[in-house]
């Protein structure tokens, strides 16, 4: 292996595009019916909410990336704005919840693969494996370097596309039958306050990725103009399908079922267009989560790297293959992943799922808050140059997302927040092991000299 000097610049305008719509839609808007079945309606004024916050989020992340094109990634961009240390600790956080996103998204794809294999149901430790083995497939995929791993995001984001259009399809046709047996269950839970700002926070899973063109900014051609377009284009698609597709399986399906169900989108097409339907629906889900899987698994590398680059791990994570792939960091990560999901494959796939989902999204917010206080900060201090009408709206969008984040944190409930907050404070003590060291190293130097 050798170090990571400068990093080739092998993603353009559609790939990036295709790792913001890959990431996002993964398997979350397609196992999120069931975590969301017990708000009712609930959910769909929560959808919207979501929506409109995270398209101010992406706008965060879009506006950093053209003000600072030089950057790579929201680690400049905090350190920018906060110093060393708290970008340290926003980028932590992030980093934690990458390698968790990546258990869950191995998690949901085995619960749809329950419809070709029913035994994955009901063995636990079958399901356990078969996940572990689709984690380390595409840590191997990507150990061939960005260039391979950006083809394969791009021909399963073609693909999983595909099924949302069936589900809009299918939904209309649905509402709009005047014969026949009556074909919507409207829930019964009343909507409220707290079923709303609940239901934000499970929403929030299934739309993290809208950051994901800003995160390998070192590997983007042209970062200051290919990252603001991918990043909207990417996150006004997922946006305007995920408000399309959330309301079917609620209305389709009766809502206990609903709750209950491994693979809601599968068991829709099941009721309505037979068996049949149903397998081929939970064979394009299949393919969107591994899109998924093989999109986060690239970010968490570069992830990884960009922390080894700044100082915060150690160089060696940062070193790289004949691919130039980072060897070290994918394995690493990819045994934090498997860890954490082994520990909470519990009696339920529709459980594990809510409960690491919700987890995700609690160790998300912090860099999400940070970057839009970034903005906030350094349009204070002057720091964005000549600020313009266009950069004003950025600044209220950050203000905003600022608000949309604080609440999401109270919605998410005390549990999965303290799960968050655990792993996450581990880089306090992981960063003052860092300082102290480099000092160290710096004072020897010094004397030496």
């Amino acid at each position: 292996m050798s170090a990571a000097a400068s990093p080739t610049r092998a993603l353009g305008l559609v790939m990036c595009t295709a790792l913001v719509v890959g990431n996002t839609i993964g398997v979350g808007i397609f196992m999120l019916p069931a975590s969301l079945a017990p708000y009712g309606l609930n959910a769909g004024p929560a959808w919207l909410i979501t929506a409109a916050g995270c398209i101010c989020v992406a706008w965060v992340f879009a506006g950093l990336a053209r003000a600072f094109p030089e950057d790579d990634g929201p680690y400049a961009y905090a350190s920018r704005a906060f110093g060393q240390g708290i970008a340290f600790l926003l980028m932590w956080c992030y980093w934690v919840s990458t390698w968790v996103t990546n258990a869950v998204i191995a998690t949901g794809v085995v619960g749809y693969l329950t419809s070709f294999f029913p035994v994955l149901g009901v063995n636990r430790w079958l399901a356990g494996v078969t996940a572990l083995a689709l984690l380390w497939l595409f840590v191997l995929i990507n150990l061939r370097g960005v260039r391979t791993a950006g083809g394969v995001q791009v021909l399963s984001t073609v693909l999983k596309l595909l099924p949302q259009v069936g589900i809009i399809v299918l939904g209309g046709w649905a509402l709009l039958a005047s014969a026949g047996r009556p074909l919507v269950h409207l829930p019964t839970t009343p909507l409220s306050l707290s079923g709303v700002i609940a239901s934000s926070a499970l929403a929030l899973y299934a739309m993290l990725g809208v950051e994901s063109a800003a995160m390998p900014a070192g590997r983007v051609k042209n970062p200051g103009c290919t990252i603001p377009r991918a990043t909207f284009a990417g996150t006004l698609i997922v946006a305007v399908i995920y408000v399309c597709v959330s309301l079917v399986p609620m209305l389709l399906l009766p809502q206990g079922e609903l709750a209950a169900s491994n693979a809601p989108f599968a068991d829709v097409f099941a009721r309505f267009l037979g068996a049949a339907s149903g397998k081929v629906m939970a064979a394009f889900v299949i393919i969107s989560g591994l899109g998924a899987l093989n999109g986060w698994t690239l970010i968490l590398g570069e992830l990884t790297v960009s922390f080894a680059r700044h100082g915060g791990f150690p160089r060696a994570l940062g070193n790289v293959n004949s691919h130039g792939a980072p060897t070290l960091a994918f394995v690493l990560t990819g045994a934090l992943a498997s860890l954490m999901m082994v520990m909470n494959y519990n009696d339920s796939m529709a459980g594990a799922f809510t409960f690491l989902s919700v987890v995700v999204t609690a160790s998300n917010l912090p860099i999400y808050v940070g970057c839009a206080l970034a903005v906030l900060v350094l349009w204070r201090r002057g720091q964005i140059a000549r600020p313009s009408a266009r950069d004003l709206r950025w600044v209220a969008a950050a203000f905003l997302a600022t608000i949309y984040c604080v609440w999401v944190f109270f919605g998410i409930g005390s549990k999965p927040l303290l799960w968050a907050l655990a792993p996450c404070a581990v880089g306090v003590p992981v960063y003052g092991a860092y300082w102290w060291y480099a000092h160290g190293r710096r004072d020897a130097l010094a004397s030496e000299a």
